[in-house]
């Protein structure tokens, strides 16, 4: 096979984008009639038909799917390592982390805590669903996802999953409301209501465990899948919550808020998402090396 054209790919990805020939050519400043003899070029070199016509559009065959999957992943590739490389010669660098919209952002801060003052550094922090800042990941628009949810991993998957950080999780409350000295663990879940991880994270499946274990009932004030949003309510009065401590460092150490108990067994882990890339951030080699 001759050796493909980029130049043709860039025109074929724009076509493939814009669905017509004449609305293609008209981005590219080109005529409908030269585009379409670049394309019928590539299709040559292919072997394939890219596009069928449907009406007065062009949609993609299979081959052309095909095609754009990989013209896409080139392109990505190439801009990742002109930025790079753009980035190693010296100047501004920028280190781009998606972070779950869920995770604590005391723990957000401390790992960035190294680069925050530093002139040279730019920081694009973007939050998002699993779903979503693992497919930015994928196209290389991130350098690393932060999570606690760690994503599904066979001998096919792309990812390396990084520990960073394991916090153990508490009861916490309001002063008020836990008043003053220690009480048994089974009477603290059975005295007030609970704030409470939702069913489907992993920390919620902990704490069922423990309730069953220790043969109590409780009562749900309320269930909540965003981190912050405990610490709202727990701040609130709303009842005690199931939150690592690290989620209220703050109140705690303000004394707005208090301890009641320590969950033995429960842990909330805090992982780094990466793809094993030729070309990985600088910045970012950094920040791992030192959680080591």
């Amino acid at each position: 096979m001759a050796i493909l054209n980029l130049h043709h790919l860039r025109l074929f990805r724009a076509v493939a984008r814009d669905g017509t020939l004449t609305g293609a050519a008209r981005q590219l400043n080109l005529s409908p009639s030269a585009l379409s003899t670049q394309l019928r070029t590539l299709e040559e070199q292919l072997g394939h038909d890219l596009f069928e016509r449907q009406g007065r559009g062009l949609i993609l065959t299979e081959a052309g799917r095909i095609a754009l999957d990989h013209a896409e992943a080139i392109f990505r590739t190439a801009e990742d390592l002109s930025a790079t490389l753009r980035n190693a010669a010296g100047g501004r660098r920028a280190l781009r982390i998606g972070a779950l919209a869920t995770l604590s952002r005391n723990f957000q801060i401390g790992f960035l805590r190294p680069l925050l003052t530093r002139p040279d550094v730019e920081i694009v922090l973007r939050s998002g669903s699993q779903g979503e800042l693992l497919r930015g990941l994928d196209a290389l628009a991130l350098d690393v996802v932060l999570t606690n949810l760690a994503p599904p991993r066979d001998a096919a998957s792309p990812y390396l999953i990084h520990p960073l950080d394991e916090q153990p999780v508490s009861l916490i409350g309001t002063p008020a409301r836990l008043g003053p000295g220690r009480v048994a663990l089974a009477d603290l879940l059975t005295s007030h209501p609970l704030i409470l991880p939702t069913p489907e994270t992993a920390l919620r499946a902990a704490f069922d465990g423990l309730v069953a274990r220790l043969g109590v009932s409780v009562r749900i004030a309320a269930e909540v899948d965003d981190m912050a949003m405990i610490r709202l309510m727990v701040r609130e009065d709303a009842g005690i919550a199931v939150i690592p401590a690290i989620v209220v460092q703050d109140e705690l150490s303000s004394g707005l808020l208090r301890e009641a108990a320590t969950l033995s067994g429960m842990a909330e882990s805090f992982l780094a998402v990466t793809l094993d890339r030729r070309f990985p951030n600088p910045l970012l080699r950094e920040l791992l090396a030192q959680r080591r």
